[in-house]
C-alpha cells in the first residue's frame, strides 16, 4: 500500500478528567498520533513512527492504530522502556496538561529507527516540536527524517507544538526555528509562536515563517480560525461556532486534516478551511482522539461555512 502521509514522533495514553469528580477517563493522546489518526478518517493513507512501551497503553495504541487504518509497520516496541502518559484537567482557563514521559520508549527514539526508504516514497512527512523535545536523539531522528524527506521531493510538514516543560525556550527556539526553515508547510499556533518569535501582530508572525522559507504557513488563531498564506496569497480561513467541550488535540486534528485534503486537492486555502472547521468539529467532546470528525462530518459543516476572506493588499507579504 503506498502511503499519502508519515507522522513521527510521541503517542501519549490520556487520562482526562471529564467528570469533575476526581475520575479521568481512559483515551489517547500524543500529538503526531493524534494527526495521524485525523488524517486517516479524512481518507488518507497513514503511517506512523514511534516506540511504545509493551505494556497495556502501548497495546491499546497498537489496537487504536489498527481500528483507524493507521499502519503501524514502524512502531517498535521497547520492553525497557514505557508509553508516556498524559492527565488534562479543566478550568476557568481552559485544559491543563500534567505529563509522566520522562524516559519513555518513543524518547529513545534514535535514527537509526527512521525508515528512511519509506519515508522517500510518501507524499508527506508530519513532525513537531514535541517530536523533538523529548530527547536529544529524538530530535536527531526528526532532523534526519525531515532531511531525507526534503532530498526526495517528500512535503515536510512541522507543527511547532512548543512544550516548555520539556525544554527550555532557547532551546527550543533554536532547534524549532531551524526544523522550520527545512519544512514546506509551517503550522505554528498564536500563542506558540509568540514566545518562539517575539513577534504580536499573526501578519508579522506569517511572514517570519515565510522568510524562514515555508511555501506555506498555517497559523492557527484558536475559535476565529487561521491565516493561510503563501508567499503570493493570504487569506483568513474562519471557524465555525461549536459547543465547545474540550480543545485538547484540537491543532492536531488541524494538521492531520489540512494534509489530506491539501493532498487531496492541492489548494492551501482550501485545505486550511477545510482544517479549520474539523478541528472545531473535534472540541465538541472530551479527549484528543474520539471527537475526531470524519470526512463526511466535516464536509457537511462545510456546506454551511463561510469561504474563506483574502486579506488587504496590506496585509499580503
Amino acid at each position: 500500500m503506498s502511503i499519502d502521509i508519515i507522522c513521527m514522533g510521541e503517542p501519549l495514553a490520556e487520562f482526562n478528567a471529564t467528570r469533575g469528580d476526581g475520575g479521568y477517563q481512559f483515551g489517547f493522546g500524543g500529538d503526531t498520533s493524534n494527526a495521524a489518526v485525523a488524517a486517516a478518517r479524512q481518507g488518507a493513507s497513514v503511517a506512523y513512527v514511534s516506540a511504545i512501551g509493551d505494556d497495556e497503553p502501548g497495546h491499546a495504541f497498537v489496537a487504536l492504530w489498527a481500528r483507524e487504518g493507521v499502519d503501524a509497520t514502524h512502531v517498535r516496541v521497547d520492553p525497557q522502556a514505557p508509553t508516556g502518559v498524559y492527565f488534562v484537567t479543566h478550568g476557568k482557563e481552559g485544559h491543563v496538561f500534567s505529563y509522566l514521559r520522562a524516559g519513555s520508549a518513543a524518547s529513545r527514539l534514535t535514527p537509526h529507527d527512521v525508515p528512511l526508504d519509506v519515508i522517500r516514497r510518501a507524499k508527506a512527512l508530519h513532525v513537531s516540536g514535541i517530536s523533538q523535545a523529548i530527547s536529544t536523539s529524538a530530535c536527531d531522528a526528526v532532523f534526519a527524517a525531515t532531511e531525507t524527506a526534503r532530498n526526495a521531493g517528500v512535503l515536510v510538514s512541522y507543527d511547532s507544538n512548543l512544550r516548555l516543560k520539556l525544554w527550555p525556550l532557547t532551546r527550543a527556539r533554536a532547534v524549532i526555528h531551524a526544523a522550520m526553515a527545512c519544512c514546506d508547510i509551517a503550522r505554528p499556533g498564536l500563542d506558540d509562536a509568540r514566545q518562539l518569535t517575539g513577534l504580536a501582530e499573526p501578519d508579522a508572525i506569517v511572514d517570519f515563517y515565510l522568510r524562514l522559507g515555508a511555501k506555506i504557513v498555517a497559523l492557527t488563531l484558536g475559535r476565529e480560525g487561521a491565516i493561510v498564506a503563501t508567499q503570493l496569497e493570504r487569506r483568513l480561513v474562519p471557524s465555525i461556532s461549536v459547543n465547545l467541550v474540550d480543545a485538547t488535540g484540537a491543532g492536531d486534528c488541524f494538521d492531520g486534516a489540512f494534509l489530506a485534503e491539501y493532498l487531496n486537492c492541492g489548494d492551501p486555502f482550501k485545505a486550511g478551511r477545510y482544517a479549520a472547521v474539523a478541528a472545531a468539529l473535534s472540541t465538541r467532546g472530551f479527549g484528543a482522539v474520539a471527537p475526531i470528525p470524519n470526512r463526511q462530518e466535516v464536509e457537511a459543516a462545510l456546506a454551511l461555512e463561510t469561504p474563506s476572506l483574502p486579506l488587504s493588499a496590506g496585509e499580503a507579504a
